[in-house]
């Protein structure tokens, strides 16, 4: 006997009193229904249920076996679902972590796009320029824009470059530098997660420079630094997309165009999944197609 059927049959003829019902319901006969329930008493020494020609009625101890087993049951079968739920492509919850800027100047089209393809996943977006643990944090993924993880047990996957520029207003005197260490300490704005100094390691082939960033300003959002820049308040290194309209409109220009920070990337990071539940693969290989179509030279 299929001991964990024969209780979903007590369950269901606990709550119909009928087993012609139980058996219409399971397509079977009422004879199988017969058999299971009393080889289930007989299992269990007791009986479950008193037969009548019209109806079965539950014994006391039948009504306390399944007032115990039904929330037992269930749970059994709200894990199935989750199960199920979590290892589905194409519904179910999607939660992500991204930084302040991308997610406010990049995902909006991303997600809408993913949406499109599947309107049945529902998207959590937390924004955030901090790292955070994706598995305190009940993250599916994150995306950074980082050197490597220092996290030796977090997964993570290279998406494309993310190209950084030294910028400053026009018209102002940091745009007519001729070399890193030329520029004015007290003019270099520092990106830094917890707001403080950040060093400026810059490269134009052989030749190497380090700055000193952050005795004006530092801040953990590169749109603040960047409108601070267009201000004509100092030099900020930061990402391309954050400064892209703003090049475009003349608010700003590079500075040292010459001169190149150390590469970092944008990446996708996970828990240490032994393999991608669907649904994050899809929206991984989705976001990773549509940002290195975004890289591509026009």
């Amino acid at each position: 006997m299929d001991e964990f059927k024969a209780l979903r049959t007590f369950l269901m003829a606990a709550q119909r009193h009928n087993f012609a019902q139980v058996a219409r319901e399971l397509e079977t006969t009422p004879a199988s229904i017969t058999r299971t329930i009393a080889l289930l008493e007989k299992r269990l020494g007791v009986q479950l249920f008193v037969r009548t020609t019209r109806r079965v009625t539950l014994t006391s101890a039948g009504a306390a076996y399944a007032a115990r087993l039904r929330p037992a049951m269930q749970a059994v079968d709200a894990a199935r679902t989750e199960l199920l739920d979590a290892h589905r492509a194409d519904a179910g919850t999607l939660r992500v972590n991204a930084p302040m800027s991308f997610g406010m100047r990049v995902l909006p089209d991303v997600l809408s796009a993913f949406q499109v393809l599947h309107p049945k996943i529902q998207l959590e977006v937390a924004l955030t320029d901090e790292m955070v643990d994706i598995v305190d944090a009940d993250f599916d993924l994150a995306i950074r824009i980082s050197g490597p993880p220092s996290d030796k047990f977090t997964i993570w996957r290279k998406i494309c470059a993310v190209e950084r520029l030294l910028v400053a207003a026009p018209d102002t005197p940091f745009v007519d530098v001729g070399h890193p260490n030329d520029l004015p300490r007290e003019a270099c704005l520092a990106f830094s997660t917890d707001s403080r100094e950040e060093v400026w390691e810059l490269a134009n082939g052989n030749s190497r420079a380090r700055v000193t960033a952050g005795r004006p300003v530092s801040a953990n959002n590169g749109e603040l630094l960047s409108t601070l820049a267009m201000t004509g308040q100092g030099v900020a290194l930061l990402p391309e997309f954050i400064v892209a309209d703003a090049l475009a409109a003349g608010q700003l220009v590079r500075v040292l165009p010459d001169w190149a920070p150390p590469q970092i990337w944008l990446t996708l990071y996970y828990p240490p999944y032994q393999h991608l539940p669907p649904r994050v693969a899809a929206f991984s290989d989705f976001f990773e197609a549509r940002m290195q179509d975004a890289a591509k030279p026009v």
